[in-house]
């Protein structure tokens, strides 16, 4: 008995061990079919994440030139809209110049008969209004000069470069060059223009282009504003009124803009500065306006803020009735 039990147990042992060897082998190679399968996955996971990261970085570059063509094609407007503008002012200083150069020729002959008769002194008198003539000439030639150089620095890319400012007289230029420009597409548009320039601010030291836009932005979209009221109003006294002032605090001045249009909903007013948010028909704004003016305020150092009525009051008066304020503050740096 003992002989056969251990003839037995060996027999069993046995093939338990071989069938412990096969089943090791089989493990052995499933654990080699899985490493072979989990390297091709992980290869393949690899190029995937490669062609992903690769479509994204082509999409990345998209929306960034997508951006930036968007950035420009609303510079471009905000250009758009000067140009009427400009060319009404600029006619202006280019009228007188015409004049007084056609009177100083009239003079200049009627200074040589003068001369020929021997009447030195009837000459000389004659010569100071030639003289007076000149320098109106060359003070609205400095004017057209002024203008021109002020589309070009508009228009021109943005070099970052600070400059010493008036505020009063780049805020009163963007007035009158917007209000012509909309006068020009709309001979039937009118406004009442009001300002209050704080004097005391003197010159500041600012991007005058980036402020520019910003101030340009904001009297566009207050004629917007109240140009649309009046056509939507029944109101036949309503008066379309835009109004611009500035004011010196201690550590900042404010650049105001205010219209008494129809306001901004509460429902909106929270969006006005997103990015792509317009409350314009389709085709007459693209949504940047304001975005793009927070920012360029922000990079400035400075505050952009909307205050805004839409109840019922007197149109004419803006602490009671409908309309909008926008407030520039820019830090003082001298």
């Amino acid at each position: 008995m003992p002989l056969s039990l251990a003839i037995y147990l060996g027999y069993t042992f046995g093939n338990r061990s071989k069938s412990l060897i096969n089943k090791l082998k089989e493990v052995e190679l499933l654990s080699e079919e899985n490493h072979r399968i989990l390297s091709t996955q992980n290869e393949t996971l690899e190029m995937q994440v490669k062609e992903r990261t690769s479509a994204l970085n082509t999409s990345l570059e998209n929306l960034k030139a997508t951006q930036s063509q968007l950035i420009q094609a609303e510079k471009m407007a905000s250009l758009g809209e000067l140009t009427a503008g400009i060319a009404h002012e600029i006619q202006n200083p280019l009228n007188f110049v015409n004049n007084f150069s056609e009177v100083s020729n009239e003079l200049l002959a009627e200074m040589n008969l003068e001369l020929n008769k021997g009447a030195i002194e009837e000459a000389k008198a004659i010569s100071e209004d030639i003289k007076q003539n000149l320098e109106k000439i060359a003070h609205h030639g400095k004017r057209a000069d002024g203008i021109v150089k002020g589309m070009l620095q508009h228009s021109q890319k943005n070099t970052g470069e600070k400059e010493f400012t008036d505020i009063n007289k780049l805020a009163d230029e963007y007035l009158r060059l917007a209000y012509h420009g909309l006068r020009a597409k709309d001979k039937s548009f009118n406004a009442t223009l009001e300002t209050d320039y704080d004097d005391s601010i003197g010159k500041i030291e600012i991007v005058p282009q980036d402020i520019g836009r910003v101030v340009l932005n904001l009297i566009t979209n207050a004629f917007y504003a109240v140009n649309e009221r009046k056509n939507e109003s029944n109101d036949k006294d309503f008066k379309p009124t835009v109004s611009v002032s500035t004011k010196k605090g201690k550590e900042k001045i404010q650049i105001s803009v205010k219209d008494n249009g129809n306001g901004i909903p509460k429902n909106i007013l929270d969006k006005i500065f997103q990015p792509f948010f317009t409350t314009k028909p389709t085709g007459q704004g693209t949504g940047l306006g304001l975005s793009l003016s927070y920012d360029i305020v922000k990079a400035n150092g400075g505050e952009l803020k909307v205050e805004t009525k839409v109840d019922e009051g007197n149109p004419d008066d803006f602490g009671k009735g409908k309309g909008t304020e926008f407030i520039i503050s820019l830090p003082i740096k001298r």
